[in-house]
């Protein structure tokens, strides 16, 4: 597939001059009408059930996509999917799956904060490799 940039090349080639000027217009046109997209979020929001209703509100009254609706919430876009096709979310029970899982992790992430990396040690003589033994006589590589 041919680049814009090898397009370009090629008009300058062929001395088309009157195509560079136009390219050149669209260009000028596009960074007029550019606007800087906000920065993506690193964290999210806690989902909440009234943030769950929010969801289903925006899903129903506008024609954006989940990951725009994601987006403009702050949260997660398979959290918006988990509210709209199965409908998790919506209650404030404590002891629902979502909540539940949600609530574990973040206590495996509270007890690793600050701990060092487990590192994993073998202590086979041989590093853990176990070898076929060789019945047929005859020698291979893995023999030796």
């Amino acid at each position: 597939m041919t680049t814009l940039k090898e397009f370009e090349e090629a008009l300058r080639e062929q001395g088309m001059n009157l195509a560079l000027a136009i390219l050149e217009r669209l260009r000028e046109r596009d960074r007029a009408t550019r606007s800087v997209a906000p920065a993506r979020r690193i964290s999210g929001r806690k989902m909440t059930p009234d943030l769950g209703e929010r969801v289903l509100e925006l899903h129903r009254t506008t024609g954006k996509t989940q990951q725009e609706i994601a987006f403009q919430l702050g949260v997660n876009q398979g959290r918006v999917n988990e509210v709209i096709k199965h409908g998790k979310w919506l209650h404030g029970n404590p002891h629902a799956p979502e909540a539940v899982a949600r609530d574990k992790a973040l206590e495996r992430a509270k007890k690793s904060v600050g701990k060092k990396a487990r590192t994993a040690v073998k202590t086979h003589p041989d590093d853990g490799l176990r070898r076929r033994r060789n019945t047929s006589g005859q020698l291979t590589f893995g023999g030796f």
